[in-house]
C-alpha cells in the first residue's frame, strides 16, 4: 500500500469531518459524514486525474471546474427561502460543503500546507465568524438584538 494515497484521503476526510463536526454542533444540515465524503472524492478526484494526466494542467483544471460545480450543486440543496421570502438559511452549511471540496483537492493534490492553513482560516471563520458579527451588528446598530440581519441567517 503507498502510504501516500492513505494521508491525502485520510487528511482529507480529516478535514471535511472537522468542518462537518462545525456544522452538526449547530444542528444544522450536512455534518461530519457529508462534509467527509465531498472532501474523501474531491480528494480521489483530483488524485486519479494528477496520476493519469501528469502534464496534461487541461484536464486538471477541467476536473478542478467540474467539482466545484458539482459541489455547488449539492450546496443548493441545503439551502433554503423562509416561507415569507424575507430570510435564506443554509448559507454557510452551503459554503462549508464548498470550502470541504477545496480542502479534498488541496490535501488530494498534496498540497498540505496550502490545506492545513484553509482549514484553520475556515474554522475560524465558523466558530468566531457569528459572535463577531453579532457584536458589530449590536455595536453598529447599537441595538442588541440582530434585527433580522442576514448574519444570523446564514447558516
Amino acid at each position: 500500500m503507498q502510504w501516500d494515497i492513505v494521508l491525502r484521503l485520510g487528511l482529507a476526510v480529516i478535514c471535511g469531518s472537522i468542518i462537518g463536526l462545525n456544522r452538526y454542533l449547530y444542528r444544522k444540515d450536512a455534518g461530519m459524514r457529508t462534509n467527509a465524503l465531498v472532501a474523501l472524492g474531491a480528494a480521489m478526484a483530483t488524485m486519479v486525474v494528477m496520476d493519469a494526466h501528469d502534464s496534461d494542467s487541461q484536464a486538471l483544471s477541467r476536473v478542478l471546474q467540474g467539482l466545484v460545480t458539482g459541489v455547488g450543486f449539492i450546496g443548493a440543496g441545503v439551502i433554503m427561502r423562509e416561507a415569507s421570502g424575507k430570510h435564506v438559511r443554509g448559507l454557510t452549511t452551503a459554503a462549508s460543503i464548498w470550502i470541504s471540496a477545496i480542502l479534498g483537492i488541496a490535501m488530494g493534490a498534496g498540497d498540505y500546507p496550502v490545506g492545513a492553513v484553509g482549514l484553520t482560516f475556515a474554522l475560524l471563520a465558523l466558530v468566531v465568524g457569528k459572535p463577531i458579527e453579532k457584536a458589530l451588528a449590536s455595536w453598529l446598530t447599537g441595538d442588541d438584538d440582530d434585527n433580522g440581519h442576514e448574519t444570523n441567517r446564514g447558516d
